[in-house]
């Protein structure tokens, strides 16, 4: 029986990745031996209601399970299949994983989760309303905050209702559990995971994807970008749109063809798959939503095309959706080892 399935934005399918064989990225030098892929997770229920989030456990929304396959679809049109994905222990990186994973036809793959990327603590602010933080302390504030290297919010109490250690998945690590993180103090943590665990399997010829949240990826970004402490600030990460590399033999990011970093952020060597204009777009809206106190509209809500998050990438013309129909019977997709080697726990 054949099985359709119907893509959520307006791109085409590509041809299947031939046998034994992975597709390229469709912008970047071929000619280099790793591949790694970072992904935000989708909209949770805080990002929703604008709420600082940090460790708390909040599900997708139905328009973050759309982010997620949407991202999954991105992935399989531009070719890419993975060996193994990693995710932190909250829900909203494993259940976009597992979303983006069907899109991909890949659910059969590890998927490693580990606190060490779980997102950086936001202390006190957990649970906060961001614009109504800005407007008790300002923008400049909150902004160090959010993106300064090594300024932590204030840190909660061990009585906050959103305190981490009532949670029994930290309950061996009880003493350990931040109260407050700055990115510093995020790096310090998600480089432990990437020493030990991401650079080994990108060195065995694993193509890898990274399932996070924004400031653990902006720290692994940080470090494989080599931004500096005072660039740092400017780097934000939209919500599902997945960040490509190629890696040289030394782990560092390949230059795009063009040579040039991405229009989004301007840092970056990456490749955004939803384009830098969607990305620029998408980032503009974000920044709106917790900043500027003008605007009362809740801008994650609206429906407005100028500020949905999904406008320039999930709405299919007319003709695209006709067109977007496909049969994976006989398909011949990379075919990832799925009998890998046992990995040790890293602490």
């Amino acid at each position: 029986m054949k099985a359709a399935r119907t893509l959520l934005h307006g791109s085409l399918p590509q041809a299947p990745v031939a046998r034994g064989q992975k597709a390229s990225f469709t912008s970047l030098n071929q000619d280099t031996p790793y591949q790694l892929c970072f992904l935000r997770h989708g909209q949770s229920t805080w990002n929703r209601d604008n709420r600082f989030i940090g460790w708390t456990d909040t599900p997708l929304t139905d328009d973050g399970v759309l982010e997620a396959r949407v991202a999954g679809q991105m992935m399989f049109n531009a070719g890419i299949r993975f060996d193994e994905v990693h995710t932190s222990l909250l829900r909203r990186t494993i259940r976009t994983a597992n979303l983006a994973l069907m899109e991909l036809g890949q659910e059969y793959l590890p998927v490693y989760k580990h606190w060490r990327l779980n997102e950086r603590s936001y202390g006190d602010l957990v649970g906060k309303n961001k614009k109504e933080v800005v407007s008790q302390f300002g923008v400049d504030q909150v902004k160090r905050w959010r993106r300064s290297y090594d300024e932590p919010p204030p840190p909660m109490t061990r009585d906050h209702p959103y305190y981490p250690g009532k949670d029994p998945r930290y309950r061996e690590m009880l003493n350990s559990i931040p109260e407050s993180e700055s990115l510093h103090d995020t790096m310090k943590r998600s480089s432990v995971y990437w020493d030990e665990v991401i650079a080994p399997s990108l060195r065995d010829g694993k193509t890898v994807l990274i399932v996070g949240h924004e400031n653990n990826l902006r720290s692994l970004i940080m470090r494989l970008e080599d931004i500096g402490k005072e660039d740092i600030i400017n780097l934000c990460l939209p919500r599902a749109v997945p960040l490509a590399y190629r890696l040289d033999e030394n782990l560092k990011p390949v230059a795009r063809q063009d040579g040039k970093l991405d229009e989004a952020t301007g840092y970056l060597r990456g490749e955004w798959l939803g384009g830098d204009k969607a990305v620029r777009d998408i980032l503009q809206r974000d920044r709106q939503q917790v900043y500027d106190t003008r605007i009362t509209t809740n801008l994650e809500m609206s429906g407005k095309d100028a500020f949905h998050k999904l406008y320039n990438i999930s709405r299919p013309s007319p003709e695209a959706q006709a067109a977007s129909s496909r049969s994976f019977e006989g398909s011949s997709f990379f075919e990832a080892e799925i009998d890998r080697p046992g990995r040790s726990e890293v602490a």
